[in-house]
């Protein structure tokens, strides 16, 4: 599970956190905003401690970040059949188009080639709509003849130009068949109906170690029957899946300690056979794993771009440790089974032993796959319930993202909070606390929210369905919302005093309801599952506290703002939504899921979206970012390697060609 970086905190200053990493990072000189087009921002991040890490740590990363690069074609093929090419045909037009590389047409196609490379496709990465290049039809084609693909001109044009072809990477539509109507790259020929009847075959009544059916295939009917494809060596994605293996294979000859080199195996083997089994295994050896430094994720992980919630899109990042801002993290797991005994949930939905939890925060040295451009800002796994409850889970919350994305924001002459702010009093705590609560509502999201509870016996943990990952996401949200004001995190000294929670409800509730409808084009819904979940949790406790004028819509000069009027009151209500959310989870009760974010959660008021828009409009903000990945090179001497140094490049369109070029190894006709 990903949390997304907060929209709210992305204007704001940074003030210095408890055991952050900023104290120990150079800005001097240093541009992280590196380029801004369309509704996206591209930044840089630094690797704090790159320096401090042993030359064997360093060739471990260096194989790692490689491995992470490997499966970006993956990531491309699964978001869209015609991905591939499409990237193909682009790289070619910027590569050896031979007119004129000037003029607005020319630069509208740059645009639309940067947004395609962003979105790892031509659907917008969080709205799931196809977007369109801002230059003609027989602009394009005359490209695309100019660079040698007359041939490709019919069968690629009318898939990036025509408006009702391919329109959703997953279906948001609310009609027709889920499956059809998407054009994730999952199913093939299959419909909705046909998908559920093929997985609920192979579910174990009372199997109490359920594998992740279907999460690395796709899964095709032809000619009258159905199969899975799945991604193994020998299988779909196997030259990819070779080249990852050839880096994991290096890694683990420079592997810190044992232990990793047995979890890089099992990987390995899963990837050889494409065994949810062994994947099962590599998670469990993974999870145990809470003393080695370096960490890293690779595989087929999350199911957010899947409309059933079962197959998971590719994805990498490596990491290690900040030692200095993890003793924050490490307080909160060491006392999870507090948290867990003192959650306002049903006890038979309580963990009796919570086994397992660890967190740290950490510095990223690469992103791929799902993990780029777009990073998210703090990850909990594994995804298995059973795996959860029985060995615990790994929670990390990224530290070098979080201070990129604020420090790009100083950057930047305007504020959000300014403009959405109702008075001095809620700027002045925003601009003390919003960086320190935000860091912590995302460790306790994390560390203790995705962990928390248990399914009881029979529940399937794909009932929930489509609605899965937005109900997951706002539960591990209100968890950490529910807990923020708590006296137990003063006294385990991490939170300041008894108002600086206040920032967090401050910025989480208006976010919900206001701001982050800044990313949606007016008249669209609410497609995105984090966006989903933090829209029906303030959309429910506004409607739930309006007796009691627990949170306000104001209107002054014309402008709407959203006040809380009762902090403590609003804190009852979240602890009323926990429960109901747990409950929801734990007896897999579909249709509640289905009713609180389709009630609260999707359709958003056009007379506040229009406003909300014009107001941003006016700030010139990008509501969406994405990231460069450092470079690390090889460092020779005598023929030897001595060293890897950290080169940060600044051209997010070069880096991308270059990425096109060095890591593109599935074939593509």
């Amino acid at each position: 599970m990903k949390r997304l970086y907060n929209m709210a905190l992305i204007s704001l200053a940074t003030l210095s956190l408890l055991g952050s990493c900023n104290k120990k990072q150079d800005d001097a000189g240093f541009k992280y905003l590196a380029d801004e087009f369309a509704d996206i921002k591209i930044m840089r991040y630094q690797v704090p401690g790159w320096d401090s890490l042993t030359l064997n740590q360093k060739e471990y990363i260096y194989h790692l970040s490689e491995a992470a690069k490997c499966g970006r074609d993956i990531l491309w093929d699964q978001n869209f059949k015609y991905n591939l090419k499409i990237r193909k045909v682009l790289e070619k037009i910027l590569d050896d188009y031979s007119g004129e590389r000037n003029g607005t047409d020319y630069e509208q196609f740059v645009v639309y080639a940067k947004r395609v490379f962003f979105s790892n496709g031509i659907h917008h990465h969080y709205a799931e709509e196809k977007f369109f290049p801002g230059c003609s039809k027989d602009y394009f084609e005359e490209l695309m003849k100019k660079s040698g693909q007359e041939n490709l001109i019919a069968e690629i044009i009318p898939v990036i130009y025509d408006k009702d072809l391919y329109r959703y990477r997953k279906n948001i539509s609310g009609s027709g068949d889920l499956l059809g109507g998407s054009s994730v790259n999952f199913y093939d020929g299959v419909t909705t109906s046909e998908a559920d009847n093929f997985y609920k075959k192979m579910e174990v009544p009372g199997d109490t170690m359920p594998i992740s059916y279907g999460l690395n295939s796709k899964l095709v009917k032809k000619d009258g029957k159905i199969y899975e494809d799945v991604y193994k060596v020998g299988g779909l994605y196997s030259d990819a899946i070779e080249k990852i293996i050839e880096h994991l294979e290096k890694a683990s000859a420079v592997a810190e300690n044992d232990t990793q080199r047995d979890y890089i195996g099992k990987l390995i083997n899963y990837y050889r056979t494409g065994d949810l089994k062994v994947w099962d295994e590599y998670n469990v050896a993974w999870v145990q794993d809470t003393k080695s430094d370096v960490d890293f994720i690779n595989g087929f992980i999350e199911n957010y771009n899947d409309p059933l919630g079962m197959k998971a899109t590719w994805e990498a990042a490596v990491n290690f440790r900040d030692k200095e801002a993890s003793k924050r993290t490490e307080i909160i797991s060491t006392n999870a089974q507090w948290f867990e005994d003192n959650s306002p949930t049903d006890k038979k939905f309580k963990k009796s032993e919570v086994k397992g939890v660890s967190a740290k925060v950490i510095n990223v040295a690469a992103l791929g796959g799902d993990c780029y451009p777009v990073s998210p800002l703090g990850i909990n796994l594994p995804n298995a319930d059973w795996i959860r409850k029985d060995y615990g889970s790994k929670s990390v919350t990224i530290a070098n993202i979080s201070n990129a994305y604020d420090k790009a924001a100083e950057e930047s002459p305007k504020s959000l909070a300014a403009e959405f702010a109702w008075d001095e009093n809620e700027l002045k705590l925003i601009k003390e606390y919003g960086s320190l609560t935000n860091n912590l509502h995302t460790d306790l999201h994390e560390c203790l929210g995705h962990g928390s509870g248990q399914l009881l016996p029979g529940t399937s943990s794909n009932a929930l369905k489509e609605y899965s990952s937005a109900l997951e996401e706002a539960r591990a949200d209100i968890f950490a919302l529910y807990f923020l004001p708590d006296q137990k995190l003063i006294e385990l000294g991490i939170m300041p005093n008894e108002e600086a929670y206040k920032a967090e409800y401050i910025n989480y509730i208006r976010n919900g309801m206001m701001t982050q409808f800044v990313r949606i084009d007016e008249g669209k819904q609410v497609t995105q599952a984090h966006m989903q979940g933090r829209k029906m949790i303030a959309e429910w406790c506004f409607e739930r506290g309006k007796s009691e004028n627990v949170i306000e819509k104001r209107v002054r000069d014309g402008k709407t703002y959203i006040v809380i009027n009762d902090f403590t009151k609003l804190r009852g209500l979240f602890g009323e939504l926990l429960n109901e959310l747990q409950r929801i989870k734990s007896e897999g009760d579909y249709e509640a899921g289905k009713g609180l974010i389709s009630k609260y959660g999707i359709n958003i008021d056009p007379v506040l979206h229009k406003e909300v828009k014009e107001r941003y409009a006016s700030l010139n903000l990008k509501p969406y970012g994405g990231f460069i990945n450092p470079e690390i090179i090889p460092v020779e001497k005598n023929g030897k390697i001595v060293d890897y140094k950290l080169e940060y490049p600044s051209d997010f369109l070069k880096q991308m060609r270059e990425y096109g070029k060095k890591y593109s190894f599935l074939k593509v006709e």
